[in-house]
């Protein structure tokens, strides 16, 4: 039976007070690969290589990062590319990108061979509808996405909802929709609530997912069942992991540690120690 991300967070498998979700592919990539391209073509390869930090770092959660698997894929096919810019229609080119068969079946089967490795409960990260349109927008011809609004984000969601059952063997804890834009400042992106994406919210509840909408100061929660309550996921900041400027995690039902590419391994595990 799918442990629930409800009930990671009531019962942290590390022993924590808190239950905390480690994201730490930068870091990783840094310490474990010496800065070497991530394996995204190689699903066992990567498992080994998150297996690696997630044995070094304890994180209740197994967060795969599959908004960086299908950015990897993008970047490698120009014929996708080049199906994605055949129409400037607004949200075109995101359809044909979750739309392209190949690349759906290799996602399943990346996401589905990383869920048979990991002991931990299993995220999955997405961008947001919103934030996977303003990154596939500029295969329309456009030049920004600052025209983009809530209801084009809510159509989006519809995609990324149909999308998302094709995971439904997948024994999930959660579902992330990353909605933190990829360039810092970047005014041109649109912020709406997490009710937006009430297609996508269908889906993860009819399969059990706790649905989550990752910020840059935190995780809000959807919750499935009445046990949930909504918990509030929190960001260690950045300060910790020296120490030198934050010595407390801040409060927060749950934390969410992005580990920086640049920390010290000494100094990341000891600060991990320090966490109640």
């Amino acid at each position: 039976m799918t442990l629930s991300l409800a009930a990671v967070i009531a019962a942290p498998p590390s022993g924590r007070r808190r239950a905390v979700l480690v994201d730490s592919h930068d870091y990783a990539q840094a310490v474990l690969l010496q800065g070497k391209p991530v394996p995204w073509s190689e699903p066992m390869a990567y498992c080994n290589f998150f297996g690696q930090a997630q044995g070094l770092l304890s994180s209740d959660l197994a967060l795969l990062n599959l908004d960086r698997f299908y950015a990897y894929r993008l970047r490698s096919s120009e014929a996708l590319r080049e199906a994605m810019a055949a129409r400037n229609r607004t949200g075109f080119a995101l359809r044909t990108l979750l739309g392209d068969a190949d690349l759906l079946r290799d996602a399943v089967e990346f996401a589905t061979t990383f869920s048979k490795t990991q002991r931990a409960p299993v995220v999955l990260q997405i961008p947001s509808p919103m934030q996977w349109l303003v990154r596939t927008h500029r295969f329309s011809g456009a030049a920004d996405a600052a025209g983009l609004d809530a209801d084009n984000a809510e159509n989006a969601s519809m995609y990324v909802a149909d999308w998302l059952r094709a995971f439904a063997g997948l024994p999930l804890a959660s579902v992330l929709l990353d909605d933190r834009p990829l360039d810092d400042g970047d005014d041109t992106t649109v912020s709406v609530p997490l009710d937006t994406y009430s297609p996508v919210r269908n889906v993860t509840d009819h399969y059990g997912w706790t649905l989550g909408l990752r910020r840059a100061d935190g995780v809000q929660l959807s919750g499935v069942g009445a046990e949930l309550d909504r918990p509030a996921g929190v960001v260690i900041p950045a300060g910790f992991w020296p120490g030198s400027s934050v010595d407390e995690p801040p409060a927060g039902e749950f934390l969410l540690a992005e580990i920086p590419a640049a920390a010290v391994p000494e100094h990341v595990l000891a600060r991990l120690a320090t966490l109640p």
